[in-house]
């Protein structure tokens, strides 16, 4: 062995999170995120049409059920802007939560192949949802002239609840794609259990519907902070985001630096087992 030959070997004991080595590999973050953006469109007939597709058809599927025969109320706003706003964050929770637990498997040649922080495969999954996002987001705004409602003052908080979006998906995301390495009937229980989840989240109905003394605990569920804080950056509305979003930002930080630690300890096996 040479004196300028370097040596790879996995961690032992306590591991550090080395955040910096995803900036010394960011042009692989960017490789790999639009590499991600490319094969999803890649031979489809609608193309990024998808990305406005498969919210517009669930928006009026909801504003007919439930907002015309069910007559759930929407906090003052139409439901149909009302649902649409709330599905925006949603959709791109569902699809970074899917795209990041599964993508050290979809990626198990070149983790088996090439050494780089393995922590940018997930975080490559979760930035690729983000054009999805903006192409319906301008549906949004086409919405909103339709229905003559003009954002509230508050849209400045938007990026913000974008990125908690993001975050409470790579949080979970994390989690899910180390287990998914050794487990892989995990990839079975994220489509279970991300329906399940859109039940119980504020997407076709309002928290206001939830009595106040239990908010706080219906906000365990993270993406309660996330959708409301969406909704009252964009419509306003009765309800502003207070003790829902403080519950629901304390979870998925814990969620998330718990993640980071525990996919830094499972990354020392990946290659061996993917």
């Amino acid at each position: 062995m040479t004196s300028d030959t370097l040596l790879i070997k996995p961690s032992s004991g306590w591991v550090t999170l080395d955040l910096p080595a995803l900036w010394e590999y960011r042009e692989l973050l960017y490789f790999l995120t639009w590499r991600d953006i490319k094969v999803r469109y890649k031979q489809t007939a609608l193309g990024v049409a998808w990305a406005v597709v498969q919210p517009l058809f669930l928006m009026v599927a909801l504003s007919f059920f439930l907002g015309r025969l069910a007559k759930v109320p929407s906090d003052g706003s139409p439901y149909p802007v009302f649902v649409f706003s709330a599905l925006l964050p949603w959709q791109l929770f569902a699809y970074a939560l899917s795209q990041s637990s599964n993508s050290l498997v979809a990626n198990d040649r070149l983790i088996s192949k090439v050494y780089f922080p393995r922590l940018v495969i997930p975080v490559a999954a979760v930035l690729s949802g983000l054009i999805d996002f903006f192409i319906a987001f301008v549906l949004l705004f086409v919405l909103l002239f339709f229905y003559g409602i003009a954002p509230t003052t508050a849209l400045w908080f938007l990026p913000i609840f974008v990125l908690f979006a993001m975050v409470t998906a790579l949080a979970a995301g994390l989690w899910f794609s180390a287990l998914n390495v050794r487990y892989r009937d995990v990839r079975y229980t994220i489509p279970f259990m991300t329906q399940g989840l859109l039940f119980i989240s504020p997407v076709a109905y309002s928290s206001s519907l939830v009595p106040e003394s239990w908010r706080w605990l219906y906000a365990l569920n993270p993406m309660v902070g996330v959708i409301e804080g969406f909704r009252w950056a964009l419509l306003g509305g009765s309800i502003r985001p207070g003790i829902e979003l403080a519950v629901s930002a304390s979870i998925v930080l814990i969620l998330f630096i718990g993640g980071l630690f525990y996919f830094r300890r499972m990354e020392r096996t990946f290659a061996d087992v993917v």
